[in-house]
C-alpha cells in the first residue's frame, strides 16, 4: 500500500509537470513565431529547454509534495501538546499508581509517543499484580512492547525521506544533461550555419541555463528538506528515548526490578 501511494503521488506529480510544460510553457503566446520556436519570453525559452524541462518540473513538484507530506505527518506524531510535559504527566501518574490518568493523557495527546508509552502502560498494568513473574521479568516484558511498538512508529517518522534525498541527486543530474544537451543544439546549429548569430546563440545558451537552473532548484528544495526532518526525527526520538528510559526507571523502582 505504501508503495502504490508513493506510485501515485509521483505519478501524478509527472502529469501534472508535463500539462504544465505543454500548456502553460509551450502556449503559443509565449512565441513570436511557434513554428520555428522563436521564444518572445522567460516561459517560451524555458520550453526550448525540452523533453527534460518536464521531468524536472515533475522533481520540483515531487519535492514540495514529499515536503508537505513530512510536514503533515511529522507534525501529527507529535501529538496536540508539548511532548515534554506530557511525558512528565504519564511518568507522574504512573509513579502514583494511577494508570487510568495515564492512559487518558495518552489518548489526549496522541502521537507516536502516546502510542508507545500506552501499550507500555497497559501492559504493565495486566501484569504489576501477576504472581507468576518477578519483577525483572515485569520490566523485561514491558521493554518488549515498548520495542515492538517503537519498531512501528520510528518507520513512520522516517518514511519518504528517501525519495527527498533520491529527488535531490537526481534533480542535478537530469539539469545537467540538459544543459548538456542545450550547449550541443547551441553549437550544431552554429555549425550548420556557418556564421555566428548572437540570437540563436544566446537562446540556446539559456535553453541549456534553465535547465541547470531547474535542476538545482529541485535539488535545493529537496536538500533544505531532507536536512530539516532528518535533525527534525532525530530530535523526535531523542525526546522520545528519554521519555522512555523515565518511565522504565520508574516501573523498575515500583517492581524492585535491578534493571
Amino acid at each position: 500500500m505504501k508503495n502504490l501511494t508513493n506510485v501515485i503521488f509521483i505519478g501524478g506529480c509527472l502529469i501534472a509537470a508535463y500539462i504544465l510544460y505543454y500548456l502553460v510553457l509551450g502556449d503559443a503566446g509565449n512565441f513570436n513565431d511557434v513554428e520555428k520556436m522563436d521564444p518572445k519570453n522567460s516561459l517560451g525559452t524555458i520550453y526550448t529547454g525540452g523533453f527534460l524541462v518536464g521531468l524536472l518540473l515533475a522533481c520540483i513538484l515531487v519535492a514540495i509534495t514529499y515536503t508537505i507530506e513530512r510536514l503533515l505527518t511529522i507534525g501529527r506524531a507529535g501529538g496536540s501538546g508539548d511532548m515534554k510535559e506530557f511525558g512528565r504527566t504519564v511518568v507522574e501518574n504512573v509513579k502514583s499508581g494511577n494508570y487510568s490518568a495515564a492512559l487518558a493523557a495518552c489518548d489526549e495527546q496522541r502521537g507516536s509517543l502516546a502510542n508507545v508509552l500506552h501499550a507500555a502502560v497497559t501492559r504493565f498494568a495486566a501484569i504489576e499484580n501477576d504472581p507468576s513473574m518477578n519483577g525483572d521479568q515485569k520490566i523485561a516484558e514491558t521493554q518488549r512492547v515498548i520495542d515492538e511498538n517503537m519498531n512501528l512508529e520510528t518507520p513512520l517518522l522516517e518514511k519518504n525521506l528517501p525519495i527527498l534525498s533520491t529527488v535531490a541527486s537526481v534533480s542535478t543530474m537530469i539539469g545537467l544533461l540538459g544543459t548538456t544537451i542545450g550547449m550541443i543544439r547551441s553549437f550544431q546549429a552554429l555549425g550548420a550555419s556557418g556564421t555566428v548569430s548572437a540570437q540563436a546563440l544566446s537562446i540556446g545558451i539559456s535553453e541549456a541555463l534553465y535547465n541547470t537552473a531547474g535542476g538545482l532548484i529541485a535539488a535545493i528544495l529537496s536538500i533544505v528538506a531532507y536536512n530539516f526532518f532528518t535533525s527534525k526525527v532525530d530530535d523526535f526520538t531523542y525526546r522520545m528515548d528519554e521519555t522512555l528510559l523515565d518511565i522504565m526507571q520508574t516501573l523498575a523502582v515500583k517492581t524492585g526490578s535491578k534493571t
